[in-house]
């Protein structure tokens, strides 16, 4: 398949700390890193599927998630996740500047196999470009696509096809990914898209209409996106903006017209198998990192299983294929979700009582009135619990009612939480298809690319 060589402008920025994009205090500590002996893209033993051919890769990143989260999500289904089985090894997820990675960081060493610093997208600590898994596939003239539930220009996709020093300049990314000629992109962020004087962050340009020339059919609803129809061969790209920013929330998705995350996964396989040479397609399941950043329990196993939904599109695909390497791992841990919260004498955990939850913290925090005497009213509303008297007087007095809510609706679950932002635990990696044991063992986050690299046959970092 044709492609052309597009000239990625680099942008420059300063690095932001507030929230997630900030930079942690103090380096990598000196035991970072897997021993010796462990695993890494010429390190862990072939089980069993030795050096069968992979033709494409999908790589699903459930941004924010790790064991505590998929022990959680267990039991909130009362049954096993379509990953469990499939589970292989644990990776370190430290960046070049910190014990604690951002997204920017772990996004740029799950795509180019090298560490950077926090805030930075597709640069070396010394501002030097990084090839991306993506990037090389494409070389090789592999098809290509990145799906997410945040803005398709946000750290995680961002970091597959774009290369700057500041992750909030979306602005910047927005144009790297259509001269990369990402063949489809679906995800939120239209805004990002368009010139002011249509509303939206581009200074003048509008890249919509630039998309068009270039060969992409824009789609902007969930029907749009379902009756679509490319000829990936021919030159023919997908750009669906669902949003003006990100998506919404799952919980909240059913009132847009917006596509779930295993429709848009569902459509890029589709269009991308098209192409003989093979293609390397990412999924993000951006917000289960916003609830954990929340501490919204419900939010974030509402939005896992509109992850693993995902996940079993692919698998499905990758089971009747033969050929389909997938691969399930998060960018590193958020909110340090725990399994038992409080006291807990009975020793137990009950997140089930989620499902019954109709709305975020912050959307139930948006409707209390000025003096939130309406609380147990909007609580009634959205969970299937009423307010002690002490709950309630909480949420009243608390100088940020949304986490207040969160933390009661935590505590019915018996789900705690000891951050608001990241943590820097270990994450587990997940794989199915050809070669999917040599994921096997301790990895740091650069590894898997490098692996799967090495499973399409592609050349990294040239």
């Amino acid at each position: 398949m044709f492609r052309k060589a597009g000239v990625v402008a680099l942008s420059a920025g300063l690095l932001l700390t507030a929230g997630a994009t900030g930079v942690m205090a103090g380096g990598s500590p000196d035991w970072a890193g897997p021993p010796d002996w462990a695993g890494g893209p010429g390190g862990p033993p072939d089980n069993g599927n030795g050096n069968q051919k992979v033709e494409n890769v999908i790589y699903m990143i459930p941004d924010g998630f790790n064991a505590d989260y998929a022990t959680n999500y267990r039991m909130y289904k009362d049954e096993e996740a379509v990953w469990d089985e499939h589970m292989k090894g644990m990776f370190t997820t430290y960046s070049a500047d910190s014990s604690i990675t951002d997204s920017a960081a772990a996004g740029t060493a799950m795509a180019t196999g090298e560490k950077t610093d926090n805030g930075v997208i597709g640069l070396n600590p010394e501002g030097n470009e990084l090839e991306t898994i993506l990037e090389a596939s494409a070389d090789e003239g592999m098809a290509s696509g990145l799906v997410a539930t945040s803005t398709i220009t946000h750290a995680t996709p961002a970091s597959f096809a774009s290369h700057v020093e500041d992750r909030n300049n979306e602005t910047a990314i927005a144009p790297q990914l259509l001269a990369g000629e990402v063949d489809v992109l679906l995800g939120g962020g239209k805004n990002n898209f368009l010139p002011e004087s249509e509303g939206g962050n581009q200074e003048t340009d509008n890249l919509i209409a630039q998309a068009e020339e270039q060969g992409y059919e824009l789609v902007e609803t969930q029907d749009a996106l379902l009756d679509s129809e490319i000829d990936i061969e021919d030159g023919e790209k997908l750009l669906g903006l669902f949003a003006d920013d990100a998506l919404a929330p799952e919980m909240h998705r059913d009132n847009t017209e917006e596509p779930s995350l295993a429709e848009m996964t569902e459509s890029a396989i589709g269009n991308l198998e098209q192409d003989d040479d093979g293609f390397f397609l990412m999924v993000e399941g951006s917000q289960i990192d916003w609830a954990g950043h929340a501490n919204d329990a419900a939010w974030a196993m509402q939005d896992t299983e509109a992850f693993e939904a995902a996940v079993e599109e692919a698998i499905e695909f990758a089971e009747d294929d033969g050929e389909t390497l997938v691969v399930v791992g998060g960018d590193h841990e958020t909110g340090g979700m725990t399994v038992g919260a409080g006291e807990n004498a009975d020793m137990n955990v009950n997140p089930s009582v989620l499902k019954d939850v109709t709305a975020t913290g912050d959307h139930m925090a948006s409707e209390l009135n000025d003096d939130r005497s309406n609380v147990n009213e909007v609580i009634e509303t959205y969970t299937n619990f009423e307010l002690s008297e002490a709950e309630a007087q909480t949420i009243q007095q608390a100088d940020d009612a949304a986490l207040a809510i969160n933390t009661i609706i935590g505590d019915q679950a018996l789900i705690g939480w000891t951050s608001t932002n990241h943590t820097g635990v270990d994450i587990p990696v997940y794989a199915y298809g050809p070669q999917a044991d040599k994921f096997t063992g301790y990895l740091d986050n650069t590894d898997l690319p490098k692996i799967m690299a090495g499973a399409l046959g592609v050349e990294l970092g040239e």
